[in-house]
């Protein structure tokens, strides 16, 4: 016979050491609260997502009214989409920001902490490009095509890969199939990834602001953390339900309230902003197979922290290493611009410039680190 009590106690009790009893450093700061938001985030994502699904229609020929039919006749439609719209561009800005401050305090010393939170980037940045074609456009419908059709650089397969994701020799409805079938079922995969990250936080622990070691004054999550996440959680629903009611489309692209028209190019054809980085360091490379490199290694780059061993657990320690740390934040955000520009003088130059300081920055993080502990010894 079962003992259902016991299995009960069982669970509550891991439940229990994963938010309640779980041992964290008595002196990380809000910085660390952006952590519990992208997990807030995934599931406002979520429950918006799925109530979109219930009204939209994968189905080039209806697709673009049925995203009008969700914001003119479904109760509170409008509201559900602003929210996944807005949704994401939060998500990736806390992301961002926690990317951030993993690089300024050492997180990346968690190796697998650090790479389970690659690979969430890399499937989130995926996911978000696949919702980004959903609404039928015509900016979803080229930006699809001018990035898928970027892996066709790739040697003997690429042609192939694209061939398959179309479902054709060009974007069309089973593209539109596709890409709503992945976009539905890739978050599952990613919340799958996000346990993992989890798992291995509780294990291996998390960082403080002044990189000690952590074991030596540790308190439990709650009461004291919840209610800090509390309230960062209060402070963000306030400044996101302003944006969603007063400016709901301040980041969303004019030419995506036209319908896609394979006919008509529009003048200039760029991803959502969180892509933008990314996107001016694929133009700034003329050869088409080395842009698709440098973009995903613009990602994949962030891998070569766990290279980086140190005395110390922050970059207060380390002052030229961390003027180069908010030298390389102010790149990364012009890369943004100039990504949402044309590809002319001087942008392009401008483009190349900062694409070779983004990449260069990671060697002189590690190198400059190494020299400042041997020159302490």
């Amino acid at each position: 016979m079962i003992n259902y009590k016991f299995f009960r106690k069982s669970n509550l009790s891991q439940i229990n050491n994963f938010i309640v009893d779980l041992e964290s450093p008595s002196n990380i700061s809000y910085f660390w609260n952006f952590g519990s938001l992208l997990g807030i985030m995934m599931l406002i994502q979520f429950m918006t997502g799925l109530f979109l699904t219930f009204h939209y229609a994968a189905n080039v020929s209806v697709a673009f009214d049925s995203v009008i039919h969700i914001m003119r006749d479904v109760n509170s439609g409008w509201i559900i989409r602003y929210t996944h719209i807005n949704g994401a561009s939060f998500f990736f800005i806390f992301i961002y920001i926690h990317v951030g401050r993993g690089i300024f305090y050492f997180s990346f010393k968690k190796v697998m902490v650090w790479l389970s939170g690659i690979f969430i980037l890399l499937f989130l940045m995926m996911v978000a490009f696949m919702g980004y074609i959903l609404p039928w456009g015509q900016m979803s419908f080229w930006g699809a095509t001018v990035i898928t059709n970027l892996i066709s650089s790739i040697p003997s397969l690429g042609e192939t890969i694209v061939f398959w994701l179309w479902g054709g020799f060009s974007v069309n409805n089973a593209t539109l199939n596709r890409f709503f079938s992945f976009h539905f079922i890739f978050p599952f995969g990613i919340l799958f990834l996000i346990f993992i990250h989890l798992v291995f936080l509780h294990v291996y622990g998390s960082n403080n602001p002044l990189g000690l070691i952590g074991s030596y004054d540790k308190i439990f999550f709650y009461p004291y953390f919840l209610i800090k996440d509390f309230l960062g959680f209060l402070l963000f629903m306030g400044l996101f339900l302003a944006l969603i009611c007063f400016f709901p489309l301040i980041l969303v692209d004019s030419e995506n309230f036209i319908m896609a028209n394979s006919l008509v190019t529009p003048l200039h054809i760029q991803p959502e902003w969180y892509y933008l980085f990314s996107y001016a360091i694929l133009r700034s490379i003329p050869n088409k197979l080395g842009g698709v490199m440098a973009l995903f290694l613009s990602i994949l780059i962030l891998a070569v922290f766990v290279l980086c061993k140190s005395k110390f657990n922050s970059l207060m320690y380390y002052p030229i290493i961390d003027f180069i740390f908010y030298l390389f934040g102010s790149v990364v955000m012009m890369l943004m611009w100039i990504g949402a520009n044309q590809v002319e003088y001087p942008f392009y130059i401008l483009g190349q410039m900062l694409s070779l300081f983004f990449f260069f920055f990671f060697y002189m993080y590690i190198y400059l680190v190494g020299l400042w502990d041997s020159l302490l010894e």
